[in-house]
């Protein structure tokens, strides 16, 4: 019987099981990837300080401090079921049972699947694909492409292709569609990019983008937006083009774009065929939650978190007795947020199991203050009004208590 088991061995999971270990409790770490780290591995970006972000280097320092602490870590095993039984969980897996007195589910997100007319072919992938393929696995997934999809997380990852050599004709929106939504109207994609502006080379962009926070200035900008995009790094941005059909026969070989009004409508005859050979489209990212949904958590749907969440306090507790959530299964952030999460969950889960007699109540103040000092200096948000949105679950886990 283990103190803990932790599903998910990304930056919140490593992190609860060091905080869980510093307390001296019985952990296993379970994660269906050959190696620990989670999405980690695949990042790699400059901060606005200048500052390189290397993921896989992050992940090191997790997971020698993990072994350090003697951790027992078990990759290439996937959960397909939890449940509650009295007073302790069993944890079905393709490699047996686990029982455990509690469980922290740390699963992180899951992309956002946007079809596109030809997205079936050979060479489209998407862009957390297309990342993982390049900076962890080492492989170049083509010689030119193009991105469908105009984001935070499609902005960051194209950088990192970049440095990796790979050519990018340029990023733009997906065609309108029922799934595609907000994905492909110009103005909503303006209030996106307003929120990376910082991030831009050029100090004109930066400087231009503390004036985009204004409706009416954003509004104006996708009017006037340059016919042939605003450039990053190199690369045309188009917030008034969108890629309606990916073409090829046994694989990608061209896209079809057309040209918007700035409300998102196509302009007739305005196609033109643009020659790569892959094509990332960026939906965006949910929390991968279902195995939550499994052990009968309840969920609210929060946009300002990214999507349907499991209820959740800011300790990391469930409603439902001895189950934690940590990391980007409770809302889309970053991984520095998902790590500090991690410590916030073990530090719960040490209290839950010793019954707070290591008086654990100030560390674990001081680990909550930290994810919100993390959260406030953050230089991405993939979601505006991130903190609206955690009021929101504190509030449905105190009403799911009260009727409790």
């Amino acid at each position: 019987m283990y103190d803990a088991l932790i599903v998910g061995a990304g930056p919140a999971g490593l992190s609860a099981a060091i905080a869980c270990r510093n307390w001296d409790l019985n952990v296993l770490v379970l994660d269906e990837f050959p190696k620990p780290g989670g999405r980690l591995l695949g990042q790699l970006h400059q901060e606005p300080s200048g500052e390189w972000w290397n993921g896989i280097e992050e992940t090191k320092l997790l997971v020698n401090e993990a072994e350090r602490l003697k951790t027992d870590i078990r990759c290439s095993v996937s959960v397909h079921h939890i449940e509650k039984v009295d007073t302790s969980y069993r944890v079905h897996t393709n490699k047996g049972l686990f029982e455990t007195t509690t469980v922290l589910i740390a699963t992180g997100a899951a992309e956002v699947a946007t079809p596109l007319p030809g997205w079936t072919l050979p060479g489209v992938m998407s862009i957390g694909a297309a990342q993982v393929m390049t900076n962890v696995h080492r492989v170049r997934v083509g010689d030119k492409g193009i991105i469908a999809g105009v984001n935070v997380l499609s902005a960051a990852i194209a950088r990192e292709l970049q440095l990796a050599g790979i050519n990018l004709h340029s990023m733009a929106l997906p065609v309108s569609n029922p799934v595609t939504g907000d994905a492909a109207n110009p103005k909503k994609v303006m209030e996106a990019l307003a929120r990376i502006g910082h991030l831009a080379p050029s100090a004109f962009l930066r400087f231009g983008s503390k004036f985009a926070k204004s409706a009416l200035i954003r509004n104006l900008a996708v009017r006037f937006y340059p016919k042939n995009g605003m450039k990053m790094w190199g690369m045309p941005i188009h917030i008034r083009k969108a890629i309606v059909e990916i073409n090829g026969v046994e694989k990608v070989e061209s896209v079809t774009m057309c040209s918007l009004t700035p409300d998102g409508e196509i302009i007739p005859n305005s196609e033109e065929t643009i020659d790569v050979d892959f094509v990332c489209i960026a939906g965006g990212l949910y929390p991968l939650a279902e195995l939550a949904a499994v052990v009968g958590c309840p969920f609210r749907y929060i946009e300002e978190l990214g999507g349907h969440v499991p209820v959740h306090n800011e300790q990391m507790e469930t409603p439902i007795d001895g189950l934690f959530v940590a990391g980007n299964i409770t809302g889309i952030e970053s991984a520095k947020i998902a790590r500090e999460q991690g410590k916030v969950a073990g530090l719960s889960i040490a209290q839950y199991v010793l019954q707070d007699k290591k008086n654990l109540h100030t560390v674990l103040q001081q680990a909550m203050d930290n994810v919100k000092s993390v959260r406030d200096s953050a230089s991405i948000q993939f979601h505006p009004d991130i903190n609206e949105g955690r009021i929101k679950v504190e509030d449905a886990f105190q009403n799911k208590k009260n009727i409790s």
